[in-house]
C-alpha cells in the first residue's frame, strides 16, 4: 500500500513530505494506522547530526494508532486494538527482558538503522529501503512494525493524549522515581523543562521530593514547571545552585537529574556540583557521541560518595509502565493534557520542530488525518 510519511534524506536538511511504498506485515509484525505522534527532540538530533542514523530514515518515534492488520504468529494484539509504541522493542526472553530490564532489550540494537531484527525494510520509495526511526516511523499514516513495539492499552483513552506516554512521560518520570531514586523529603534539582524534563517534575512530585528545583532559560518553561509542582525555578544553574545550598542549609540536592536537548559539559559539571554526599547525577539527555560530556573530579566522587549515571526510557518497563501511567492519568494523577502545546499535521512537522527549537514547545503533537 501507498502511506505519506516525513522523511529525512540527509543530514542537516528538514524533513520532507512524501510518499512511500509499505509491505505488509510479516510474521510476529502487526499494520498500524497511526492517530498521533510527538515531536521528540530526539529525532531533531537526526538532523543536526547528533544521533546520526542510516538514511534514508522516517521519523517519529512517539505514536499511538489503532492495529489494522497481524500477520502471522501475532499474539500481543488484534485488529481493532488501541496502542501506544514503545521505542525501545521489548521481546520479553532476552538477557535484559528477563532480568527486568526491559527498556535495555536486545531488539533495541536496531532502532537507529530503522530495519526489523532480521536486517528488512517495510518502507520504500525511489528504489531505496527507507528505515522507521525506532523501527516505528511515527511521522507516516501508516507503518508495519514489530508486535513487541506496542503496547494495548484501555480503549476509551484519547490515543491523541495517550500518546505522550511512548516517551516523554516514562522517560522523564522513570528519570525521577526509577533512576534517581527520588525518595519523600529529598531535594531534586531537574535541568531542561521540555517533553522530558516536565515529566521529571511530576515523577519528583509523586514521589514525595521537599523541593523541586528546575533550571530553565526560557521563561515560559519555568513558568509551566511551577503550575506542574515545582517550588523553584530559575534561568541558570549558578542561581539555582545558590539556593538549592541554602534550602538544604549547605547539605546539597539529592538528586540533579539533566533533560537538556543537548548535554554539554558545563551541564554534567554544574548536576555534579549541586548534590551532596551520596548525591546522584542522572544523564537522560543526548549529544553528539563522539563529544566527551563527562568531566568532573574523581576525588569529588570518591570523597562524597557521589554517583553519576545514565537512564534509557528513564529505566522504566515499557509493558507495566505505559499502561500503569495511563491508568494513573485515568484516576487523575497525572497530568498529560497540559503538556501538549500545539497540535499540528503532518505537513506542518519542520514548523513543529521549530517551534520546538524557539522554545515554544512544552511538547508538540501531530495529529495524522
Amino acid at each position: 500500500m501507498k502511506t505519506k510519511a516525513a522523511v529525512l534524506l540527509e543530514p542537516g536538511k528538514p524533513f520532507e513530505i512524501t510518499e512511500l511504498d509499505l509491505d505488509g506485515p510479516g510474521v510476529g509484525e502487526v499494520l498500524i494506522k497511526y492517530t498521533a505522534a510527538g515531536l521528540c527532540h530526539s529525532d531533531l538530533h537526526l538532523t543536526d547530526g547528533d544521533l546520526p542514523p542510516r538514511y534514508p530514515i522516517v521519523g517519529g518515534h512517539e505514536g499511538s494508532g489503532i492495529i489494522e492488520e497481524v500477520g502471522p504468529g501475532v499474539t500481543k494484539v488484534k485488529p481493532g486494538d488501541h496502542v501506544v509504541c514503545s521505542f525501545i522493542p521489548n521481546c520479553g526472553t532476552c538477557r535484559y527482558c528477563a532480568t527486568g530490564r526491559s527498556n535495555l532489550c536486545d531488539m533495541g540494537a536496531s532502532i537507529l538503522e530503522g530495519c526489523m531484527s532480521d536486517g528488512s525494510f517495510r518502507f520504500h520509495g525511489n528504489g531505496l529501503d527507507f528505515g522507521a526511526m525506532c523501527m516505528l516511523g511515527t511521522f507516516s499514516e501508516r507503518a508495519t512494525i514489530s508486535q513487541h513495539s506496542v503496547v494495548k492499552i484501555d480503549d476509551w483513552l484519547p490515543l491523541e493524549t495517550a500518546v505522550l506516554v511512548g516517551c516523554g512521560v516514562p522517560t522523564g518520570w522513570g528519570t525521577s522515581v526509577y533512576a534517581g531514586g527520588v525518595r519523600p523529603g529529598d531535594t531534586t534539582v531537574i535541568y531542561g523543562i521540555g517533553g522530558l524534563g516536565i515529566n521529571a517534575v511530576q515523577g519528583a512530585v509523586s514521589a514525595g521530593a521537599k523541593y523541586v528545583v528546575v533550571v530553565d532559560p526560557v521563561a515560559f518553561k519555568r513558568d509551566t514547571a511551577l503550575k506542574f509542582g515545582a517550588t523553584h525555578a530559575f534561568p541558570d544553574a549558578a542561581s539555582a545552585a545558590a539556593t538549592v545550598h541554602e534550602l538544604t542549609w549547605g547539605q546539597g540536592a539529592d538528586q540533579a537529574l539533566i533533560l537538556v536537548g543537548t548535554v554539554d559539559e558545563d551541564v554534567v559539571s554544574a548536576a555534579t556540583a549541586v548534590i551532596g554526599k551520596g548525591g546522584t547525577v542522572v544523564i537522560t539527555g543526548l549529544a553528539d557521541p563522539a563529544k566527551l560530556t563527562v568531566h568532573v573530579s574523581g576525588l569529588d566522587l570518591t570523597l562524597n560518595e557521589k554517583t553519576i549515571k545514565g537512564t534509557l526510557f528513564g529505566s522504566s518497563n515499557p509493558q507495566y509502565d505505559i499502561v500503569r501511567l495511563l491508568r494513573l492519568y485515568d484516576a487523575g494523577k497525572l497530568n498529560l493534557d497540559d503538556l501538549i502545546t500545539t497540535r499540528y499535521t503532518l505537513d506542518q512537522v519542520n514548523e513543529g520542530y521549530q517551534d520546538l527549537r524557539d522554545g515554544k514547545n512544552i511538547r508538540g503533537v501531530i495529529i495524522h488525518a
